[in-house]
């Protein structure tokens, strides 16, 4: 019946510890019940309007220590600040309560990460009101899982890219 269980973060840490999880940058002062607490990067993309083509455009904007504020029914891109991967566990990256109660939600359509991935992780950010945000500021916790089944890596796609990654190139 443990085959389906979230990893305490006494566990996280065993993990990290042991080279099964990878958080570059550790904090141990992150660590909640069942995940750990990682901060925002110092770059972010705002969605500008399509291409020639009709793909998404997208303006990257880099974060100072005056931070950036981020408007309702706009479309923005983070990034991890931190590299975070398993080549053991699956992970979940979501956003944290408080954020989410001052109105910044995260990880609203692709929130799970692929066993075998290590990178900094594209967020997707969305204000229901205007709020500032900063570069390493605590905004989102991941969580790992044990997976069922054999372990497989079936290709890296957004998994190479270290900073905000809209879509793939042709």
């Amino acid at each position: 019946m443990d085959k389906y269980m979230i990893l305490t973060g006494q566990e996280i840490i065993n993990s990290v510890d042991n080279g099964n999880i990878t958080i570059s940058n550790f904090d141990y002062s992150r660590i909640n019940p069942n995940s750990y607490n990682y901060l925002l990067g110092n770059e972010i993309k705002a969605f500008s309007g399509k291409d020639t083509d009709g793909s998404p455009k997208f303006d990257t904007i880099t974060l100072n220590d005056e931070g950036y504020v981020l408007h309702p029914g706009s479309m923005y891109l983070g990034v991890t600040d931190e590299i975070i991967g398993s080549s053991l566990f699956a992970m979940s990256l979501i956003g944290r309560s408080s954020i989410g109660r001052l109105g910044l939600f995260l990880q609203i359509s692709a929130n799970l990460g692929h066993t075998t991935s290590r990178h900094q992780w594209t967020l997707e950010l969305h204000a229901a009101r205007p709020i500032r945000i900063y570069p390493k500021m605590p905004i989102g916790q991941v969580s790992f899982w044990k997976n069922d089944g054999s372990v497989q890596c079936f290709g890296k796609t957004y998994a190479l890219y270290n900073s905000p990654t809209e879509r793939l190139p042709a």
